[in-house]
C-alpha cells in the first residue's frame, strides 16, 4: 500500500505543474524513483492510479454513508477532501481521457445509488423512470462539482451539499430520505 501512495504523492506533484493528459507513467516513476514494473505492478496506467486514489475519497465518506454518515454528512466530507486535494481534482477532474475521473466518479456514485436504492424497493434492476432520474442526478451532480472546483463561487462544502440534496428529483429523494 505504501507504494501505491508512493505514486499518488508523485503524480500529486507533478499535477502541480503539467496536465494530468501530459502526465507520463515514466515522469511518476523517476518523480518517485521506483520502475514502471512496480508501476504496472499495481496500476494498469495513470487514469488507474487517479481513480484508486479517488477511491480512497470513497471508503471515508460514500461508503460510510447509512453507517457512520447521513448523505449530507457524506457529501461535505467528500468536499472538504476535494478542497484539500484540489489541484489533484483540479487537473483529474479536467482530463479529457475516458478513463478519466469523470467517468470513474460516475460510475461509483451511480452504483452506490442504485444499490441502496435496489436493496429498499428488493429489486435486481430499477425501473426505467428511476434509472433515467438516478443517471441525470449522478451526472448533474458531478458537472457541478466540477464547476464548484473550477469555478469556485465562494460556496462552502456544506452550501454545496445542501443544494446537491436539494436538486435531488422527489422520486429520489423519497428513495434516499433514511440516509438524508
Amino acid at each position: 500500500m505504501k507504494t501505491k501512495y508512493k505514486f499518488a504523492t508523485a503524480i500529486k506533484a507533478l499535477m502541480v505543474t503539467q496536465s494530468l493528459d501530459k502526465i507520463t507513467v515514466k515522469d511518476i516513476v523517476e518523480h518517485c524513483q521506483l520502475t514502471r514494473q512496480t508501476f504496472y505492478r499495481h496500476f494498469q496506467d495513470k487514469y488507474d492510479l487517479v481513480n484508486w486514489y479517488f477511491e480512497k475519497l470513497v471508503q471515508q465518506s460514500f461508503k460510510q454513508m447509512g453507517i457512520r454518515y447521513t448523505l449530507r454528512e457524506a457529501l461535505i466530507e467528500k468536499f472538504n477532501f476535494i478542497i484539500d486535494e484540489k489541484i489533484f481534482f483540479l487537473q483529474a477532474f479536467n482530463s479529457n481521457d475516458y478513463n478519466s475521473l469523470i467517468n470513474y466518479d460516475y460510475e461509483c456514485i451511480y452504483k452506490f445509488y442504485s444499490d441502496i436504492i435496489k436493496s429498499k424497493l428488493d429489486c435486481q434492476a430499477l425501473d426505467t423512470q428511476t434509472d433515467f432520474l438516478l443517471q441525470m442526478y449522478c451526472r448533474g451532480s458531478i458537472a457541478m462539482t466540477i464547476n464548484w472546483i473550477n469555478q469556485d463561487r465562494g460556496l462552502s462544502p456544506d452550501q454545496l451539499a445542501d443544494l446537491l440534496i436539494e436538486a435531488l428529483p422527489i422520486k429520489l429523494s423519497l428513495l434516499l430520505s433514511d440516509i438524508q
